[in-house]
Formats: structure tokens, sequence, C-alpha cells
């Protein structure tokens, strides 16, 4: 049962966790006399097994707070001050509609108004339904929403194919050799990593590639740190010790990929291991011992994660990664191969719920990490005149900072932000919209992580006047006299959702209702490729790619240096030296919880980690201030002397909120809108800055 009573009257909710993280827990919610009063993981649930990351453990201190927003508000004051007046539901939603009517019949129309989410929630219904139909029948401009995973999700379905397929995570424990290719899996995958521990105690090798000493480095029995960006040509390196030394698995090869010899011959020609280890700065004996392991000590599994396609080259170099399991035969064992998402599992019918169709034809999509540059007029169709910003926070997780902000600070533009709290979004906003936490809404949800479909109901009634973005988008559309149809309630809703492919076939609403988690309709031990059948056109993990050769790509795995990088662009490595990454901060997730009390004291203040020679070169030691700056912008963070990066190497883990850090910006006032190799998505690692002493804030 969804809910159960408990021995004192409370009754126990199964609910959903909402973050942007692989492991969608089952969260026990007890409810007293209409009020949260405790949540734990569901100890019932296969994945989730009974415990929660740090950051959900207080999450009934997130919905509780007396920070949330609890009513409409009107910009009182300029924009960026963050100084508004209470009004009403009505006079907010007539001030929206009327203000999107006024720009759809003006000259610029409807395209001059955008949306910007992305992730605030994972819930299909709050996330992705009646938004898209009410921006699509109105005919705004869309948004390519490319901010986290689109360039590594496209070059690894180039590879294996369609839906993103891969290894079954509640395999993990049967596997002998596990490889965290860039993913810092105790911290952002914490449930996976319980998996990957248990197989460790089963005589499991636990391998971290990454540039940055992270919690999972620390954690795992041999850590690999390449250069920033290097990460395909280390894979081509640990290709040509496998063909050179004859590891390869020829019946794989032969059965189950195309291109293998054209491959074989490329990576023996032009990636052996000195090229490599000068490229990626790991030495000769570390690639050849990987290689040998990866291949020997079966079942192994890759865990990609999306970290190391955040630069130009960053699908090439997962879409690189990914050919590895073919080439040694890994996809035969359950457990093995390769995980980046089991988001391709689930045949949602995402367009049942989303209605690209509706509304005109040809409407101009802008890339959401080109925020600034739309904002600034810089970009082809009419200028921006309305921004609607729900789930996310462009002021803070946006690249390119400095031009987003002064967007926002526009008189002209008229920005609406439908938001829990008054984050630095909220600031620049003209409306301002209370709305629900997970608790307070329902929802629908698949996962990245694990292969169940969850419900969410409302738990608790909505606190103050919040209202979900469903009900906000269907009170627009019926002041817009938008079709009712399109804008049914959420059951019905849910209903669309399921009624979509073979995964979910038998999984109703009702079941849900009953049950709260259901595995999808895929075999208890799922080996996708075990018979070297891949859903691409030629049916085979394509090692070489008619597909991408057609799109203007190498049709074989290559190694695209990153656009700042200091061996390819040493004249701009000269003023800015440092190559700097701005992995998640374990207490928060990109900048949810960033304003939280006790998860920001848990934070502590925003560090810049480098190595001892870097810093005293610069003249600076352990908790000094210094600024990190580049062109782009700058910002203020305290030197931590960790011993988690190598020379040439910083890191600034994030994110935080500008109004509540020294020098009012983060980390992303320095970063590009540059854009990666596939996929239009963000490169945040793609980043040249300098450090130097700073006065200490005060």
């Amino acid at each position: 049962m969804t809910t159960t009573a408990a021995d004192d009257g409370a009754r126990v909710v199964r609910s959903v966790c909402p973050l942007d993280c692989p492991d969608t827990c089952s969260m026990l919610v007890t409810v007293r006399d209409g009020v949260a009063v405790g949540l734990r993981g569901d100890p019932d649930h296969a994945f989730t097994r009974g415990f929660l990351c740090q950051k959900m453990a207080r999450f009934l201190d997130r919905v509780y707070s007396p920070d949330r927003l609890m009513h409409p508000m009107r910009r009182v004051g300029a924009k960026g001050e963050g100084r508004f007046e209470r009004i009403s539901w009505d006079e907010a939603l007539n001030a929206i509609a009327g203000r999107f009517a006024a720009i759809a019949t003006s000259p610029d129309g409807p395209e001059a108004i955008l949306p910007y989410s992305y992730c605030g929630t994972m819930g299909k219904l709050q996330s992705s339904s009646l938004d898209r139909r009410f921006f699509h029948r109105l005919g705004a401009s869309r948004l390519d929403r490319t901010i986290c995973a689109t360039a590594g999700g496209i070059g690894y379905e180039y590879t294996l194919g369609r839906g993103r397929l891969g290894a079954d995570p509640l395999a993990v424990p049967r596997c002998k050799f596990i490889v965290n290719w860039g993913s810092n899996t105790a911290s952002t995958n914490s449930h996976l990593w319980s998996l990957m521990i248990e197989a460790r105690k089963n005589g499991a090798t636990i391998v971290t590639v990454d540039p940055y000493r992270s919690p999972t480095a620390i954690r795992s029995d041999w850590h690999i740190q390449p250069r920033p960006g290097t990460d395909a040509a280390l894979a081509l390196g640990l290709m040509h010790v496998l063909w050179r030394d004859g590891l390869q698995d020829d019946d794989y090869l032969a059965r189950g990929t195309v291109g293998a010899d054209l491959l074989r011959r490329r990576v023996l020609d032009e990636y052996p291991p000195e090229t490599v280890a000068a490229i990626t700065g790991v030495d000769i004996s570390t690639i050849e011992a990987l290689a040998h392991r990866l291949a020997r000590e079966q079942p192994s599994l890759i865990r990609l994660n999306y970290g190391l396609q955040r630069h130009r080259g960053g699908g090439m170099a997962v879409r690189t990664i990914a050919c590895l399991p073919a080439i040694i035969g890994s996809w035969r064992h359950h457990g093995g191969g390769a995980l980046l998402s089991t988001s391709g599992t689930y045949d949602f019918a995402m367009e049942r719920l989303t209605r690209p169709l509706v509304g005109p034809r040809g409407t101009r999509t802008i890339n959401m990490n080109q925020l600034g540059e739309a904002l600034a007029g810089e970009l082809t169709g009419p200028p921006v005149r309305a921004l609607y910003v729900y789930n996310a926070n462009p002021a803070a997780v946006a690249p390119d900072q400095a031009r987003v902000l002064a967007g926002l600070r526009r008189d002209d533009l008229f920005t609406v932000v439908h938001e829990l709290f008054a984050t630095d979004t909220v600031d620049y906003a003209d409306i301002v919209l209370p709305a629900t936490s997970q608790l307070e809404q329902v929802d629908v949800h698949g996962s990245y992580g694990h292969f169940d479909v969850m419900y969410n109901p409302a738990v608790i009634a909505p606190l103050g006047e919040c209202r979900s973005n469903n009900d906000v988008f269907r009170a627009l559309a019926a002041r817009l006299n938008f079709e009712p149809e399109l804008f049914p309630d959420d059951e019905t809703l849910i209903r669309e959702a399921l009624d979509g492919g073979p995964t979910l076939h038998g999984i109703t609403l009702e079941r849900l209702k009953e049950e709260g988690s259901i595995r999808l309709n895929i075999p208890e031990a799922f080996t996708p490729f075990v018979d070297g059948v891949f859903p691409t056109p030629t049916g085979k993990c394509e090692l070489y790619s008619e597909r991408m050769k057609a799109d203007g790509f190498d049709p074989l795995p290559t190694y695209t240096p990153p656009a700042e990088d200091p061996q390819t662009r040493p004249e701009l490595a000269a003023r800015y030296p440092l190559q700097l990454l701005s992995p998640p901060r374990p207490q928060f997730v990109n900048s949810t919880f960033a304003n939280s009390p006790r998860h920001r004291t848990a934070a502590g203040e925003p560090t810049v980690e480098l190595s001892a020679e870097d810093a005293r070169s610069r003249g600076l030691s352990d908790g000094d201030w210094a600024e990190v700056f580049n062109d782009r912008g700058r910002f203020l963070a305290r030197v931590a002397l960790t011993e988690a990066v190598r020379p040439g190497v910083a890191v600034a883990t994030g994110l935080y909120w500008n109004k509540l850090v020294p020098g009012a910006t983060n980390v992303n006032n320095t970063s590009s809108s540059a854009l990666s190799d596939m996929g239009g998505g963000a490169t945040f690692f793609d980043n040249l800055v300098e450090v130097r002493p700073a006065a200490h804030p005060g």
C-alpha cells in the first residue's frame, strides 16, 4: 500500500525523492494531523534499501523552512534588489497572461517569450507536461534543455543505439573490476556506491578515473588522475594495449560490432601509450595495467558519468569510452559493460505528455546554455521580451554568468519566477509565484539509476498559497482561452504517460497507487547486449558510425581536446594557466540546498583547491582568500591545499548562490557559453583561469 497506518494514529505515505540524481529514492513520510513529522528511506525498495543521502535526510527542514515563499509577489525595487510586495494570485496570473497576450500579438510575436527550466524536480508531470503544452500552444520560443547530459548521451547512442541502455545497476555486486570514469559515485550516486562496496566484499577492485581526487577516488582501491578533458585519449590508449597484447574478444567483435578493423588500425597507428601518456599525464605502466585488468577481470563495468563530457570534445569522449566493453566482450556478463543512464529503458509516452505538435510550426529553439546571448538579443529571431523561469535558478547555474545577469537586469524584460525560495534568480523577477514542494504535489517518476516506475502522491496540503507547476499552467491557459482538453488533471496525465511502450506494459496508475514502485517490464537478469545485438542502424555496436559521418563527425573514435587546453592553446594558457573544474559539492544538488543553513554550514565557505606547487608560486597558503579569474569574470574562494589536484589544475566545488558568498559571484562567473561537440551541451569544465591573492572579504 502507498499509505499505511502507524500505531499512534499517524499515517506513513510512500513518496519519491524529486532531486536530479540517479538514485530516485523511495521515501516513507510519516504524517500526523496533516503535518509531515518524519522521513526516511524505504527499506523495501530494492535500490533505496532504507537509507537517504545527507541532502535528503533533512528534507523536512526544507519543506517547512521559514524562508519558503508563501504568496505571489510583485517587484517594487530595482532588478536584482529582491524587494517585492504581496499580491493575490488573480493579480499575478492576470499580469502574466496579459503581458504574454500583448507580446504574442505584437510584431515580435510569441517567439519573444522564452520558458527556462531544467530538473528542479524530476517528476514527469511537474517537470515536463503541461508546461510544454502551454508554451507550445502559445507559440513561445522552445528551450533546448542541454545543460547537463546531452553531449554524452548522444555520443553513447551513436555507439550503442537509442535508449542509452546499459548494465543492470542491481547486478553490480557480481562485478570483479569496476571503473568509475568521471563519476563521483560515492557522493552523487550513493546507493550504487553501496552496491560497489558489496562487490568489493566479494573480491572486486574499485577504480576511479578522475582528474580530481574526489570522495570516490579517496575510497577507491586505485585512482588514475588524467589531465582534464583527455579521457578519450586515455580510452584510445587502452584500446591500443588491448589489441597490441591480444586482449580483445574476437568472437564478440565479429558478432556484435562494425568497424573493428578500422578502429584497430587507428589506435595501433595513432595512440601508442607514449603518445597517450604525453596527452593525459598518465604514465605508460598505468595505461597498460588498466587495460589488462579491465579485460581479464570479468565481469568488468565502466560507470560513466556526465562530468567528463563538459568540454568541447565531451560527446566524442563518452562515445570512445563506450566502445571499450564491446572490444573486451564484457557485455556477455550480467552486470558487465557500461552504465551511463537507465533513463532510456523507460517507454513513457512523452510526446503525449508534451504535445510538441501543438501550436505554430517552425518555432525557433534557443539553447539554454546561451541564455546570456538570448537576453542580449544576439540570436536570430525577435528579442526575448518575457522570461518564465521554473525548476531552475539560471542566475546561479547558467554559464557566462555576467552576461546572464546583465540580461536579467534589463528594464524591458518581463520576468516571472515560480520558486520555493528567494533564489538569485528571484531577485530579478517582476512577478514571483510560490511553488509547492514534492510532498505537496502529485507526480510519477522514472529514474536514470534504476528500473522502477514510482508514484508520488500529495502527502500534505500545499503550504500557504503555494501552487504546483501544473496548477499554474492550467490557470494561465484558462486566462488565455486555450483548449481545456489540453490541460487535464494530473491523474489523466499519469495515465497518458503510462500508455507507452512495452517496458511499461502492465504498469497502471491503480497498481502504482497500491504498490508505490514497480519494476519495468524487463528481464530480472537484464543483459541488454549479451547476444551482440544493439538498437543501432546496423544492429551492432558501431565502432565505426555512418550516422556520425553523415552528421559531420569522425566516424571512428578519436581525441578532441578541450577548447581551452594548455597543450593546444599555449597563448591563452600563458595568461590563464590553470584548468578549472567545478564538480558538485556533496551538500548541494547544483544550487539546490545552497540556502539551507544546515547544508551551508556543512559545506563551508567556497574553496579553490590547488596543488601546493601552484599555490606557492602565487604566494598563497592554505586558508588564504584568493580571486579566481579570467576574461569572463571572477569569484572569491578560500585556498584549500588538499592534495586532490595535480599541478596545472584547480577545483572549485559548488554551486553557491551569488548573494550568499563573498564577492557576490560564483564559479559560473568564469565559465563559457561555448557548446560541446555534440548535442549543444555545456562546457563548464573547459575553463582556463588564473588565481591570485585577494583581500579578506570582511
